[in-house]
Order: structure tokens, then C-alpha cells, then sequence
């Protein structure tokens, strides 16, 4: 039980709660926390990369809504909500309006997988990761019928699109985390965070640096960014898969794109760049004279500063990418997969497995 359980379960105690009701008010909490954290970054994001694009070519960006414009992703949500909701004549109403549902509640639910900080992880499982890929797989099944309901072509063959990028991006990216779960001996997403402590030279990003190029080019596919957003081209496909949406229903699609970029970005960190444990093996509270658990608060928040420092580096390399490559063309996307990130992804598991033979040996 971390620091911040241990403290909410001794107050409720004095109150005589049970202990059922302490764990339950316990995980609301947790998620409560998620998706705080979750509309907080989505928000953020937005207006940080609409500054950023507007930097790379020039010009001012959002500037009128609030100091420097830091109230324009606030007023573009209202005035979302306000939109009117159109339903296309030709659409499957149930999978119409369930597919906003199936991208946007997994996005919120892979958030609690997430370990913030050695005593804030919402949720431990000894199969993290493979839970954590399961949910992440679904939003794209939610893609899929969002092209087919909504009676157009364009969406259709945009939802086709994400499906194909899916499947191609999906395999190579499994065997790269293949390889950390051999390096870590673990599927569970803390315990390969635990791994990586003391040290910058324990983050799995050396003995697999071509296994982390693959999984974040692959992320950029499967999160369809740019140059990889095929399914939502708007010059070719009228905005893809969710050209027939609007109102709360287009907001969910936005909303589960940009989270699930926060999401990647702190998946990425987590396995590759220590996750949550400072670059020099030690904290800034290890040198302070603080009592116990006035410590423990002060180092769960220098990790959690490390983890959103790691995440958002990640972030910028991804928008970066954005301002500065064109579109590829949707073949070349799928022989870069099959023809040589699967190749590559094998080459890197021979590569761990070697390593970790000869770690046995010594």
C-alpha cells in the first residue's frame, strides 16, 4: 500500500468505514484523478500544438480567448457542445452512435494502467502490458464502424484505412515488446519502470534503441499522426472516418485522439526512458530533512514531474514530425511495416535475447 493509500485508509478508519467502502471510495477516487489528468493534458495539447505549428511557419497562433490565447481550447469545446447534432439519412443510428463510445471510454479507462509514481499506479496487473495493448485496440474497432455507419464513402474508406494501418503497425510493435518483457522478465508496467531505477544507463532505450525507433514510429501510425493520417486525410477523404459527425459526438473522436497521444508518449516513457525514475537515481527530497511521510509526498510528485517531463519530450518529437514531413503515400506506410519494421522488429529480439543469455552467464 503506497503513502497516499496508506494516509486516505488510517482517516477513514477513525470514522469507522468499512473496509470494503474505503476500497471502493479508493478506486473512484483513482479514476477520478484519471480523468482529471486526462481533460487537463487534451486541453493542453491542443493549445500547445497550435502554438508550436504556428511557430514552425510563422505566425502568432491562437491569440484572441484569454492571455495569449490560453482560453482558445476552452471556447472551441463550448462552442462544440453547443453544435448541433446531425444524423446522416443513410446511417446505422446504433453504430452511429455507439462508435464515439467505443474510441473514447477505453482512452479513459488505459489511463488508470498508467504508473504515475511509485505510490500513485490505479491500477497493478502482473499483465499490464497485454491489458494495456487489449484496450488500446479497441478505439480502432470504434473507427471501423464510424466509417461504416455513417452512410458515406469517404468515411468508409477512411475507417478501412485506420483498419489496415492497425493491423500492419500492431505486429512489429508486439514484437518490440516482446523483447522488453524478455529484458524485464515482467509484464507488469511498474515492475519494468522498478527495473530502470539508479541509473540512466538501466533504461531499457540501450540495449533496445532500435526496438524504441520502431515502437514510436509505429505509435505515430497507430495514432494515425501525421505522416500517417490516412484514415482522416482531408484532402482525400473530406476528414476521413468522422466527416459525418458533430457536436459531442465529434469531441469524443478529438478528445480520444489527443489523450491517446498523452497516452503513447507516457506507455513509451514507461518502457524505454525509466518512466516515472529520475534520469540521476536520485531525488531532491533524499537531501532534504523532511519527516517520513512529508518526504514520501515530496518524491511521488519529483516522480510524477519526471514521468510528464518524459512524456512531453516525446510529445514534441511527434509534433515536431508534424511541421516538418509531408503525408506519405498509404503503400509505402504498410511496406515500411511489413517489409522492413517487421524484419527489423525480429533483428532486435535476437539482439535482447542474446543480451539477456549472456546476463545469465555472468
Amino acid at each position: 500500500m503506497g503513502i497516499f493509500e496508506l494516509i486516505f485508509t488510517e482517516y477513514l478508519l477513525k470514522f469507522n468505514v468499512p473496509l470494503w467502502l474505503i476500497f471502493l471510495l479508493r478506486q473512484i477516487l483513482y479514476f477520478i484523478f484519471a480523468a482529471a489528468i486526462m481533460v487537463i493534458m487534451v486541453l493542453f495539447l491542443v493549445l500547445f500544438e497550435r502554438k508550436y505549428l504556428a511557430f514552425f511557419t510563422r505566425r502568432k497562433g491562437p491569440d484572441r480567448v484569454g492571455l495569449y490565447g490560453c482560453l482558445q481550447t476552452a471556447a472551441d469545446g463550448i462552442k462544440i457542445l453547443f453544435k448541433e447534432n446531425i444524423l446522416p439519412k443513410n446511417a446505422d443510428k446504433f453504430i452511429y452512435f455507439t462508435a464515439p463510445v467505443i474510441v473514447f471510454a477505453p482512452v479513459m479507462t488505459v489511463y488508470l494502467l498508467i504508473p504515475f509514481s511509485q505510490d500513485v499506479i490505479p491500477y497493478s496487473s502482473n499483465t499490464g502490458i497485454l491489458l494495456f495493448l487489449a484496450i488500446l485496440s479497441l478505439p480502432v474497432i470504434g473507427v471501423i464502424f464510424a466509417g461504416y455507419s455513417s452512410g458515406n464513402k469517404y468515411s468508409l474508406i477512411g475507417g478501412i484505412r485506420s483498419c489496415i494501418q492497425a493491423v500492419s503497425a500492431e505486429i512489429p510493435l508486439f514484437m518490440v515488446l516482446a523483447g522488453i518483457i524478455i529484458l524485464s522478465n515482467s509484464m507488469n508496467l511498474n515492475d519494468i519502470v522498478i527495473l530502470q531505477k539508479d541509473s540512466v544507463f538501466n533504461w531499457n532505450i540501450f540495449p533496445s534503441f532500435l526496438g524504441f525507433i520502431i515502437f514510436f514510429v509505429c505509435s505515430l501510425i497507430t495514432l494515425n499522426r501525421i505522416p500517417f493520417d490516412f484514415p482522416e486525410a482531408e484532402s482525400e477523404l473530406a476528414e476521413g472516418y468522422n466527416c459525418e459527425y458533430s457536436g459531442m459526438k465529434f469531441a469524443m473522436f478529438f478528445l480520444g485522439e489527443y489523450a491517446l497521444t498523452f497516452i503513447f508518449s507516457a506507455f513509451t516513457a514507461c518502457l524505454f526512458l525509466g518512466g516515472y525514475n529520475s534520469p540521476f537515481g536520485c531525488y531532491l527530497s533524499d537531501f532534504l530533512n523532511f519527516p517520513l511521510i512529508t518526504g514520501e509526498i515530496l518524491k511521488n510528485l519529483e516522480q510524477f514531474f519526471w514521468l510528464i517531463l518524459k512524456s512531453f519530450v516525446l510529445i514534441l518529437i511527434t509534433m515536431w514530425i508534424r511541421a516538418a514531413y509531408p503525408r506519405f503515400r498509404t503503400d509505402k506506410t504498410l511496406e515500411l511495416c511489413w517489409y522492413i519494421f517487421i524484419p527489423l522488429a525480429l533483428f532486435n529480439l535476437m539482439v535482447i535475447c542474446f543480451i539477456q543469455y549472456f546476463r545469465g552467464m555472468l
